[in-house]
């Protein structure tokens, strides 16, 4: 089973991807099946679960913002309401949820929650793996940080436009993803991003909340 757990549709505010072309996409790399993680909203997961087949699965997840950074919920079954990084994890737990940090210690974007030891006991995964990272040594301490506390990893492409879509992500022998992420039952893969798609995403998000776009 090999899926991308960070991905983005036209409903996040720097995303372009229609539904139907983010599993077309996918299918595409190979993929068994794919996260739609939107920011701050499952709107596109509604919209792409239409297209899940027996052979491909989409999993709910968003990607929320907090006051300390980003977090992402997995597997939850409705919109989170909450802005705080603790109230965000409790209520993704509420929804039986896994919480994963996407791109900690990235520098660049300043959207990655920095971890501390106190947060371990609230934290499933680590996204070990961000294509969009532009320096390996982000990836390399978010590893770092999961293996040296026990925690499980995830990765994913953070994909914004379809060329990134499977670009990274996990491999495992489970049907079950859920129990894999959560035992560590995968292994993970990915490469990099081009730095003109992170321009490109920059540029859409100006376009889009500078009231243009509308």
């Amino acid at each position: 089973m090999k899926y991308d757990l960070h991905t983005h549709t036209k409903y996040s505010s720097d995303g372009v991807l229609e539904p139907e072309n983010i599993v077309k996409a996918a299918k595409k790399k190979g993929l068994s099946g794919i996260a739609i993680t939107d920011h701050d909203t499952i709107r596109g997961y509604l919209k792409v679960k239409k297209y899940e087949t027996q052979d491909f699965k989409v999993i709910c997840g968003s990607e929320i913002s907090t006051e300390r950074g980003e977090v992402i919920g997995l597997f939850i079954s409705s919109e989170i309401k909450s802005t705080t990084f603790q109230e965000v994890v409790e209520e993704v737990k509420e929804q039986d949820g896994i919480v994963v940090l996407p791109h900690p210690f990235d520098d660049v974007r300043r959207t990655g929650i920095y971890p501390e030891k106190g947060d371990i006991k609230l934290i499933d995964c680590v996204e070990t793996f961000n294509s969009r990272c532009l320096r390996q040594k982000y990836n390399d301490k978010a590893a770092q940080f999961a293996g040296e506390n026990g925690l499980s990893m995830a990765a994913g492409s953070d994909a914004h436009f379809a060329r990134e879509v499977g670009k990274a992500g996990i491999i495992t022998p489970q049907d079950n993803i859920r129990d894999a992420l959560i035992k560590g039952d995968l292994n993970v893969f990915g490469e990099k991003t081009s730095i003109v798609n992170l321009v490109l995403t920059k540029m859409v998000k100006t376009w889009r909340t500078s009231g243009w776009g509308k």
